[in-house]
């Protein structure tokens, strides 16, 4: 007997092949093996790009993050707290690669792996 890959929704290791298509028992869904791992290559090539809080969850442009530690900010006498929560920030090439606007602050840059998705 051979070995079906687990379902791509559910995780169940008890896959199996109708001649067309792999089935799920425990929630039904049923996909193209090769489609699946065409599928999975490619989002595997934009994870690499993808810019990843602290859980792993991807940012994108206009999402809201919490700060999970707190940073000193240069040339301020008080440092951005944990937990504050900055809203509609901006996806950008480089260390800081997330720009945004922190009341009290202002326009400032931050790295992904201090924040986590709100």
């Amino acid at each position: 007997m051979s070995k079906f890959p687990p379902c791509p929704e559910c995780q169940s290791i008890f896959s199996y092949h109708d001649g067309t298509l792999l089935n799920c028992p425990e929630c039904g869904y049923a996909w193209n093996e090769e489609e699946t791992a065409e599928a999975k290559a490619d989002e595997d090539a934009t994870d690499e790009d993808a810019v990843k809080d602290i859980n792993g969850k991807v940012l994108i442009n206009g999402d809201t993050v919490v700060v999970v530690k707190d940073l000193p900010v240069k040339g301020a006498p008080k440092p951005v707290k944990a937990g504050t929560k900055v809203k509609n920030i901006r996806i950008v090439d480089g260390e800081h690669n997330i720009a945004c606007k922190i009341d009290g602050f202002g326009a400032m840059g931050l790295k992904s792996e201090f924040v986590k998705k709100a």
